[in-house]
């Protein structure tokens, strides 16, 4: 079994297609291997892919290098996803299967608090994001740090470097609580077909909708939130 590093949390006919769209992804990686597969919803909202077949190890490696993997033990200095859970002037909470507080000066995103930081780069919640796991830094259930230990977890140099990247290039519009098809969907019945050049998935509910050059985003935000019960935050070069 394998339980992706993305979360399910919307509820009710979304849940459906939401769970629709995973199945989708996953047969399109591991389709052609010689498996199959089952897909269910843990209790704290990650999936979890049961597979059987003669290339099963192969097919959870694929997962796996997709979209990532929630694991039930955490080793010091190694790299792991969570999802942004929350969010306080002290730090960031990840959830990786248990929550992970990483320090706001181990952030390393440049000057401002976090919710500043969250921000300045967009960050909507249950965003994946890679971070080394160092030992300590593990929060309670509050999401208070366990000070016991003394090595904090810190965000991963690939994903300060992915963060930073947003940054430079055109603009970005990042949406939660939407799968890609339904983000699209919005933003071409809103007229918007044109503003975009195309829409990254971050995660199965979570979305970076690249904008073209002429295209604003704090303005384009503005005219589809409307249509998007959802978060959206703006990247603006």
């Amino acid at each position: 079994m394998v339980v992706l590093a993305t979360k399910l949390y919307v509820e009710g006919d979304a849940r459906e297609r939401s769970l629709d769209s995973l199945r989708s992804l996953v047969n399109n990686e591991i389709g052609d291997l010689e498996v199959e597969f089952d897909l269910g919803v843990r209790h704290d909202d990650f999936p979890s892919v049961t597979i059987e077949g003669d290339d099963a190890t192969v097919a959870r490696n694929v997962l796996r290098e997709e979209f990532g993997e929630i694991v039930p033990d955490l080793e010091a200095g190694e790299t792991y996803i969570g999802t942004l859970d929350s969010w306080d002037e002290d730090g960031i909470v990840l959830d990786a299967g248990q929550p992970v507080r990483i320090p706001a000066d181990e952030l390393g995103l440049g000057p401002g608090s976090p919710t500043q930081i969250r921000e300045r780069y967009g960050l909507v919640q249950h965003l994946p994001m890679q971070f080394v796991y160092g030992g300590g830094g593990v929060a309670d259930a509050e999401g208070d740090e366990d000070k016991d230990e003394d090595e904090p977890s810190r965000l991963a140099d690939e994903e300060r470097d992915r963060l930073y990247e947003w940054t430079r290039g055109d603009g970005r519009l990042n949406v939660n609580s939407a799968t890609r098809a339904e983000v699209r969907a919005t933003l071409n019945r809103a007229g918007h077909a044109q503003d975009y050049v195309t829409i990254e998935r971050l995660g199965l509910l979570e979305q970076s909708v690249i904008c073209t050059e002429n295209t604003d985003p704090p303005g384009l935000l503005a005219s589809v939130g409307q249509y998007l019960p959802a978060e959206l935050r703006c990247v603006v070069p």
